[in-house]
């Protein structure tokens, strides 16, 4: 394959749940993001962080109702510490794996904030799903005692929703080309990155957390990537998923996408954002193209056509 410049958006499912499990999951991730530096390819990776940056909020406020001398924690300080802990361990493992494989090159973690519209209506409608999943009994209670927002997520249970809006930019964005054309290997925009605005000349950042793939998207962009692959727990898009019915879309028209998703054929907070950001990027440059698929089947998705769900114009 011709060495590309890539920008991968690794779901969940590649860091895991909890610090131990996330330790152990990076040394998976980090063998197949290495495969892709081994064939010459630049690689800038993000990663989501919505078990993690819930876990950290639900830690903190159950520690305050403890000790007193313990504060609640702001969502935009769990989202910072999200990118640290998620960062340190991407970073630690792929160290580990290039000096396996004796390549070498440096890697970088960046703490990373977004510029959003802070009169964006996903702030009055919360809808990106954090944390853990809970009973509709645990979610009513916790929300009696936090007035967090619940709503019930795929069958598989309540999960906390807080607001998601679209980013416009990143701050980050000079140092991201640079370093890419130095040669480095990037982790940046993590957890969708920090929500801010700026008004009155001054840098705010606000309670939210952005969807990865819409700032993984938004990355893409800004670094001229050939390719935009998102990494998720299923291996491509499938209609009618989870039913005897279910099929994967391995080589569907833009066209047909976007009649998917202006019917809300995808949830809004798993697979709609992944199609929606895919399709973006696919349809912005005859030469670009995005890959949705599993890490199982990363090698095989980017070596040809058989797996993943391959979108381009």
């Amino acid at each position: 394959m011709k060495k590309k410049r890539i920008v991968l958006a690794l779901g969940g499912n590649a860091l895991g749940d909890t610090p131990k499990e996330q330790q152990e999951a990076v040394k998976k991730t980090a063998i197949s993001i290495v495969d892709l530096i081994e064939q010459g390819h630049q690689v800038l990776i993000g990663h989501g962080n919505g078990p993690q940056v819930g876990m950290i909020s639900l830690a903190f406020d159950e520690a305050s109702k403890i000790n007193k001398k313990v504060p609640k924690l702001d969502l935009v300080l769990a989202g910072a510490m999200s990118q640290g802990y998620i960062g340190i361990h991407l970073k630690n493992a792929i160290d580990n794996e290039l000096l396996k494989r004796k390549i070498n090159k440096n890697v970088y973690a960046l703490i990373s904030q977004a510029i959003v519209d802070h009169k964006d209506p996903a702030f009055s409608n919360p809808t990106k799903p954090i944390g853990g999943f809970y009973s509709k009994k645990e979610a009513e209670k916790i929300t009696n005692e936090t007035g967090w927002v619940f709503i019930e997520d795929s069958g598989r249970g309540y999960r906390r929703v807080v607001p998601s809006p679209k980013p416009i930019t990143l701050m980050e964005k000079d140092l991201i080309n640079k370093g890419l054309d130095a040669g480095f290997i990037l982790i940046a925009g993590g957890g969708g990155a920090i929500a801010t605005y700026k008004e009155n000349n001054k840098y705010n950042m606000i309670d939210a957390v952005i969807d990865k793939d819409y700032t993984a998207e938004k990355m893409a962009e800004i670094v001229n990537a050939d390719l935009f692959v998102i990494v998720t727990a299923v291996d491509g898009i499938y209609l009618d998923y989870n039913t005897k019915n279910q099929r994967i879309l391995s080589n569907p028209k833009i066209s047909d996408l976007q009649k998917l998703i202006d019917k809300k054929v995808f949830p809004s907070g798993s697979m709609g954002p992944k199609v929606e950001t895919a399709v973006k990027f696919a349809a912005s440059k005859l030469s670009r193209k995005s890959i949705i698929t599993s890490l199982d089947k990363l090698k095989e998705s980017l070596e040809g056509n058989k797996y993943g769900t391959h979108i381009e114009n």
